[in-house]
Parts: structure tokens; sequence; C-alpha cells
């Protein structure tokens, strides 16, 4: 039975967020510019967890979505 404080909808499993190095590998730039990309509030949302940088996956894919350019 749902909770009364909780909606009883499905969700999916939890990714593990995206490190910095990972984020780099996957956009194909340095590991410095995912560091400038959080220090300048660019790129995709950050999260600071303790003092680790990191991202959800999902915030990764809907950033790079957004800087699609028409050809």
């Amino acid at each position: 039975m749902p909770r009364a404080d909780r909606p009883a909808t499905a969700t999916a499993p939890r990714r593990p967020l995206a490190k910095p190095q990972e984020i780099a590998e996957y956009c194909g730039v340095p590991v410095a510019t995912v560091y400038q990309w959080s220090s300048r509030g660019t790129g995709p949302k950050f999260i600071k967890v303790g003092r680790h940088l990191r991202a959800r996956w999902d915030d990764v894919e809907n950033w790079l979505d957004s800087q699609t350019i028409a050809a």
C-alpha cells in the first residue's frame, strides 16, 4: 500500500551519477573543460556531493540536446 505522502507512481531505477572524467570522455573534451563549465555556470546542471562534482546523466543528455545547432 503506498504511503499517503508519496505518489503511487512507478520509478525507473536510478543510474549512478556521472563523474567529471566520464562526462569529459562522453563529450570528447578535456576534464579541465568540465570543471570550467561548472565554475562558469555553463554546461549541464552539476551537483556537489561533499567536495565531489557530479551530474545526473539525464541532465548531461538534456544539455547536449540544447547545444544542437542547425546546419
